[in-house]
């Protein structure tokens, strides 16, 4: 690509180009945006460099010399990686007559390549960094068939359809609004509705599962992020202090501190002991503007976050625990797969590797108990303490992180926290920190493309909307609606004049599970016709037994 890029474009200084899960790109300095006629362009020549089964030829030399070539070639960004690299030879590729530096390896000639597509332009910031120019990046993929090829491009249409940013605009659920700011969401009625029906439930399983609700403020005092460590580890993923009074304060990235503060509001026993808080608690991380994407990475974003406190002796009881309350909130919004991994110390930690030991084995054996597969995942742990992440796959195999369960020894000892013992001398709890949907937005975000935004009837922000055939049948209609909407269900009326056909459409599109239409034989029989977003029919059914049938759809969460 990057040498049919050239012949077509020689002003062009290509950048990087590697490999992706999916396919590859490469980064190019063009002046001008590439359109879709250049990607065409582009296309159309690879195929000739394809035809021409040019070798790929390795030259190992100097990196002195290196220098010297692509400096006669302009190549600027050639440069500023060699002179990075510690090695004092380097390897070139050579291909008709484009070269370039790589490690490879690479086929033996470009005829081995078969089916390929270039998929799109985007912008990408030099080693992506926002201080440095705007580069141009063309993705592609490529597949050994065109067969291969054919199913993933249907596969991308498939992703598109089910685009939340799409969803989310068509379905009235969030907007992001550039006056307020890119990250930050505004949640429309539909979205709030859903925010609501998942938070009602969420609240609802905690308090159930021993739980005590909290809410904290959204900012604190600095220092206090200085105590728990994010200013030592986190502080890049922190917005800028404000200072009140001249004192500096911090928008909160975490809700584990003032969790401490709960824990530390009373003397604590053994008795006490687990002590499970949990919050709804919106946090706000600086994230670069490059990789802000609708609902799956904010700036502002509320957490299912909670924190229990333990003895030794508790701590594999309560990672099980978690472990199954994560299993079942993730099957009751229809996730039933699932890839587990535990992420071990990273290269900055605190506390003692005893301790860290002590966790892994406690995360690992409970893995273990619960027969659950799990992959460890070297260096990923957060700075306190060791982790598991599970990340649900959605209905077209693609996983997203959500769950998260560490624990820590360490934060509890920065706050000096302890418990009165059985031989009434001062211990210090184990806290484990854990999120079972993770951030509310990100996982809303996955459920609108996991469901193409049909969202089973206990989600939908509208579950009925009652439409009448005419003026005449005003009256039943909303004497349809009222009777709905005092059985507590989310109901909408549409008595306008539109022609019923122009009514169905607009609440299909909506995505509204069930349409109640009455007419004159509705109306003189005192029955309904109900369809279903999917374009199934039930004539003249008895408004209790449709009432019944919705009952034990929301009841069984369906």
């Amino acid at each position: 690509m990057a040498h049919a890029v050239k012949e077509l474009f020689p002003d062009v200084k290509v950048a990087i180009g590697p490999a992706i899960e999916d396919g590859f790109y490469y980064d190019f300095d063009k002046e001008e945006p590439f359109t879709e006629e250049d990607l065409s362009k582009i296309e159309k020549r690879m195929r000739e460099i394809i035809k021409a089964k040019n070798p790929f030829r390795r030259k190992d030399i100097k990196k002195q010399e290196a220098v010297k070539l692509f400096e006669s070639l302009g190549e600027t960004y050639k440069i500023e990686i060699l002179n990075e690299i510690e090695d004092e030879e380097v390897s070139l590729y050579e291909e008709g007559s484009f070269i370039d530096l790589c490690r490879g390896p690479h086929v033996p000639h470009t005829g081995y390549i078969k089916a390929f597509k270039l998929l799109s332009v985007a912008g990408a910031y030099w080693r992506g960094d926002e201080r440095n120019k705007m580069l141009q990046r063309i993705y592609g993929t490529a597949f050994t068939t065109e067969q291969e090829l054919k199913k993933y491009l249907e596969f991308l249409e498939e992703i598109k359809r089910r685009d939340h940013r799409r969803l989310g605009k068509q379905l009235k659920i969030f907007e992001i609004n550039e006056e307020v700011g890119p990250g930050l969401i505004i949640w429309l009625p539909a979205g709030a509705v859903l925010r609501k029906i998942i938070e009602d439930f969420w609240k609802e399983e905690h308090i159930k599962a021993g739980y005590q609700l909290l809410y904290t403020p959204h900012i604190a005092k600095l220092e206090l992020w200085g105590k728990s460590g994010h200013l030592d580890f986190y502080r890049e993923n922190m917005f800028s202090p404000m200072y009140i009074d001249d004192i500096a304060y911090q928008l909160k990235p975490m809700n584990c501190p003032f969790h401490i503060q709960v824990y530390k509001s009373e003397i604590r026993s053994y008795r006490d002991l687990p002590l499970r808080f949990a919050e709804l608690g919106t946090v706000y991380r600086y994230e670069r503007s490059g990789v802000l994407h609708g609902l799956l990475r904010v700036r502002g974003f509320t957490q299912d976050d909670a924190h229990i406190f333990c003895t030794e002796e508790q701590l594999e009881e309560e990672i099980q625990k978690v472990l199954d309350f994560t299993i079942f909130i993730l099957s009751t919004f229809g996730f039933d797969s699932y890839e587990i991994y535990l992420s071990t110390r990273p290269e900055k930690y605190v506390g003692s590797l005893e301790n860290w030991q002590k966790a892994t084995l406690a995360l690992e054996d409970a893995l273990k108990r619960r027969e659950l597969p799990y992959r460890v995942d070297p260096g990923e742990g957060v700075f306190y303490g060791p982790k598991i992440d599970i990340k649900i796959k959605d209905v077209l195999g693609r996983a997203w992180q959500c769950s998260t369960i560490q624990v820590d020894f360490n934060i509890p000892e920065r706050f000096d926290i302890v418990y009165t013992g059985k031989d009434g001398k001062f211990h210090r709890p184990i806290m484990i920190h854990r999120a079972l949907m993770g951030s509310l937005e990100r996982f809303i975000g996955v459920l609108i493309e996991h469901y193409a935004g049909a969202f089973p009837l206990w989600l939908s922000p509208v579950q009925v909307e009652v439409m009448s055939i005419s003026e005449k049948q005003r009256d039943y209609a909303e004497q349809i609606y009222n009777i709905f909407k005092n059985q507590g269900f989310r109901v909408k009326l549409n008595v306008e004049s539109e022609k019923i056909g122009y009514k169905i459409r607009q609440a299909t599109l909506n995505k509204i599970p069930y349409m109640i239409i009455v007419g004159e034989k509705e109306k003189e029989s005192g029955k309904i016709t109900v369809r279903s977003r999917e374009g199934e029919n039930y004539e003249l059914l008895s408004v209790e037994d449709f009432i019944e049938k919705l009952k034990y759809l929301n009841q069984r969460r369906c």
